[in-house]
């Protein structure tokens, strides 16, 4: 059985919605929390007659669900895991839509001295070493995922005390963090959407090691033949397009934008 969906309905563009009018599309949680999905794929939807079921959760299990054939299209930010999925064949076209940035946000008298670091790296290395509190998703999320990496850079075990790991999408997390005065690493997105909500300062931003870049992937024909390709490749289209792409630049939440499209020919 599917993962819970959030169905962006385009029943008011088409009066009768086909089976062959779907889209399922998996992707973060990050593109959901943000708003992003919801403000524009209604557009999509009104010019094509498609509706796109959004299925939205963790990177490493959008990716399970597409190498499973149960959606048509995926949408992740987790660039080794993606380029694992086209090499055991289960993914197609790959195509570099939008990035945003990953920040580590902390209290705001940043126990560990975060903010001065040099790099993330050092940064986590404090918040471990002080031991201050942190809390991880833990979802196998592409955030989840980067967090790991950086401690893995950083020669941190994540056994020290404060570190809790809650398995829970990303703005869950930013409450949790926030309930409990902790640290915790999350998509600028996210955070601005969830900024007027939270006690929690940005303690390290910046760097190579903090981009946030999003693919959209094509599942193989020759995997799942019975998928709805037709319409996962004009979702795709759709989004590196000049139009979308403008779309994208200029969605913003309380007056920041929260994506920089990247789509590039």
């Amino acid at each position: 059985m599917l993962l819970a969906a959030t169905v962006l309905s385009g029943a008011m563009f088409s009066p009768v919605v086909l089976a062959g009018e779907v889209i399922k599309l998996a992707t973060t949680t990050s593109t959901e929390n943000s708003g992003l999905l919801g403000a524009i794929l209604p557009k999509f939807e009104a010019e094509s007659g498609y509706t796109v079921q959004v299925i939205a959760t963790g990177t490493g299990k959008a990716l399970k669900l597409a190498s499973q054939g149960d959606v048509d299209v995926v949408m992740t930010h987790a660039p080794a895991a993606e380029a694992k999925f086209v090499a055991d064949g289960f993914g197609i076209e790959p195509r570099g839509i939008m990035e945003n940035d990953f920040i580590v946000l902390g209290p705001k008298n940043d126990p560990a001295a975060a903010k001065s670091s040099k790099d993330v790296a050092e940064a986590f290395g404090k918040i471990a070493h002080k031991p201050s509190k942190f809390v991880s998703r833990g979802d196998n999320s592409g955030t989840n995922m980067k967090e790991l990496a950086i401690w893995k850079n950083a020669g941190v075990t994540t056994d020290f005390n404060g570190y809790t790991s809650v398995g829970q999408g990303m703005g869950k997390t930013l409450l949790m963090a926030d309930e409990l005065q902790a640290y915790t690493l999350t998509d600028r997105g996210t955070y601005i959407a969830y900024k007027a909500k939270l006690n929690l300062n940005i303690s390290f931003e910046g760097g190579a090691a903090l981009a946030n870049p999003y693919q959209i992937m094509l599942i193989n024909p020759a995997k799942y033949p019975d998928l709805n390709h037709k319409g996962a490749k004009a979702l795709s289209d759709w989004f590196i397009s000049p139009a979308t792409q403008t779309m994208i630049n200029e969605f913003t939440v309380q007056g920041e934008q929260l994506f920089k499209a990247t789509y590039k020919k």
